[in-house]
């Protein structure tokens, strides 16, 4: 998401301050709270300078939403069990944290601005569905998974239910429900 214009490097702490501050308000506060300019004044930074790297709240809290969720989720542990619960506790942490308050608002957004959308796709889901989609190959491999398994379809049913439980706030995130996600998955999943 760096620009690739000439001039000054960005400084990444300018840019860890600005994504910290993003995550205190929406965590305090919510999606609707956040505004380039009192990010700016949090950071104690000029607005332009902020301008200059995320050209709209959007793509602020996008680029919040892929720092906080961080590098790809699986890793390869060798058990199908341990990579894809890393995967799901990458979702737990960022959801059960600031960007469950941020969710709707993005994805409200996302709606909007196809340029937004294609971002949050390219940069996060890309990246995290073939993290997955490797440990089930992985997965295949070592005989821990069926060839004919619908692999975007266990994707989705192990990250559908983050989304959804941070959208409608009909039930909490919890370790409890990150680690029952991943057992019943296994069941359909597994051999």
């Amino acid at each position: 998401m760096a620009s690739g214009r000439p001039g000054r490097p960005r400084d990444e702490r300018i840019d860890a301050e600005v994504v910290a501050a993003v995550l205190r308000t929406l965590t305090k506060h919510g999606y609707r709270a956040v505004t380039i300019e009192g990010i700016a004044r949090k950071v104690k930074r000029a607005r332009s300078s902020l301008y200059r790297r995320w050209p709209s709240k959007r793509h602020l809290v996008a680029y919040a939403v892929v720092s906080e969720l961080g590098p790809v989720p699986v890793p390869d542990t060798g058990r199908l069990k341990e990579d894809l619960g890393a995967a799901v506790r990458t979702l737990h942490d960022a959801f059960a944290g600031p960007l469950g308050p941020a969710l709707a608002g993005l994805v409200a957004d996302m709606a909007h601005d196809a340029g937004l959308a294609r971002m949050i796709r390219e940069e996060v889901l890309v990246a995290r569905r073939d993290s997955m989609r490797r440990a089930l190959a992985r997965a295949r491999e070592r005989g821990e998974a069926p060839a004919e398994l619908d692999v975007d379809l266990v994707i989705d049913m192990l990250t559908a239910p983050f989304y959804y439980r941070a959208l409608f706030g009909h039930a909490p995130i919890t370790r409890r429900m990150t680690e029952a996600v991943v057992d019943y998955v296994l069941r359909i999943a597994g051999r």
